[in-house]
């Protein structure tokens, strides 16, 4: 089995992060391209002076996650597989092999990744919670975050990576891939230790507002994440607008309403605590999952009013 493969590296000022990045990546890698998105903080020249090629993109087209991935792909005509990897990510030493292994004996796998979890899950519940949503499901047809290894010729078939999206742009490859016959594997294998470095509720709120952006825009393009909008929709605006009403012309809509929330809170209070969470951390993670609605719904209606004036919103940026 031949275990080559190329990696590339995305970033904007991620500092020492995206060096160690870079040197988890090298020793496994037969060529690291490193695109970087602006960056002020000597990023770029930090690269280089590891021995990585180097893409800056021009500041006069806006900076995304897509085109910043997909400038790698075409620094690397050559190559047949891809480790995606964000700045702000540790490659595991044993990954490649793992997912080589998993392409090689898959040929309708256009892509896997597999489990990325936080460096610090216990510095804050906001860690904590993000290495929770990086546990995605196993099996064929799981859609991926930024870290992956791809099969490129699938890639650059479906297009690459939708370079006008400023969030979601992953499930949306994963959706066009899907669509052009090609598997989107998630496998049981450690992949990347992610850094969130979440410590306070504003980054996290701005996170989830980016989530609710991206649900909306997916709605839009291929009718998906139609889950996460309704649950946005009923906890984030339907219930609050009932209590709201209760409070101007029947009182007991209020309690109702309270009780929902009330028994929906328990019961994530208990899913979590059987999850090992102790039982003051459970009560944390329970109230950040509701909360994230509201965070989720407010990011889906700016999504609406932009499309609605023809503005292209800015990256939602939550670090």
């Amino acid at each position: 089995m031949d275990a080559s493969f190329d990696a590339v590296v995305i970033g904007r000022n991620e500092g020492a992060r995206l060096l160690r990045a870079l040197g988890a990546a090298q020793p496994v890698a037969r060529q690291v391209v490193y695109v970087d998105s602006g960056s002020t903080d000597g990023s770029a020249q930090a690269a280089r002076g590891m021995g990585v090629t180097v893409i800056e993109l021009d500041p006069a087209r806006p900076f995304t996650a897509a085109r910043g991935r997909n400038a790698g792909l075409a620094a690397l005509p050559e190559a047949e597989f891809v480790q995606f990897i964000d700045g702000d990510c540790l490659l595991e030493p044993g990954w490649p092999a793992r997912a080589l292994a998993h392409l090689h004996a898959n040929p309708r796998a256009g892509l896997v990744f597999g489990r990325q979890y936080e460096a610090a899950p216990d510095a804050s519940i906001y860690n904590w919670m993000t290495d929770w949503e990086w546990n995605k499901p196993l099996g064929p047809a799981t859609f991926c975050a930024g870290c992956l290894m791809v099969r490129a010729g699938a890639l650059r078939a479906i297009g690459g990576y939708n370079e006008s999206l400023i969030a979601g742009e992953d499930d949306d490859m994963c959706h066009r891939m899907q669509a052009a016959g090609w598997q989107t594997w998630c496998i049981d294998a450690p992949m990347t230790e992610h850094d969130a470095r979440l410590f306070a509720l504003a980054p996290w709120w701005r996170r989830s507002l980016r989530a609710g952006h991206s649900y909306a825009e997916l709605g839009v393009l291929h009718g998906a994440a139609a889950d996460q909008r309704r649950r946005a929709v009923l906890w984030g605006g339907v219930l609050p607008s009932v209590a709201a009403l209760g409070l101007l012309f029947w009182w007991p809509a209020i309690l109702a309403v309270a009780a929902v929330y009330a028994v929906s809170g328990i019961r994530q209070w208990r899913r979590f605590c059987t999850q090992g969470l102790g039982a003051r951390r459970a009560a944390q993670a329970s109230g950040l999952l509701m909360l994230s609605k509201f965070a989720e719904l407010t990011g889906m209606a700016s999504y609406w009013r932009a499309r609605a004036v023809g503005r292209r919103r800015k990256l939602i940026e939550y670090k």
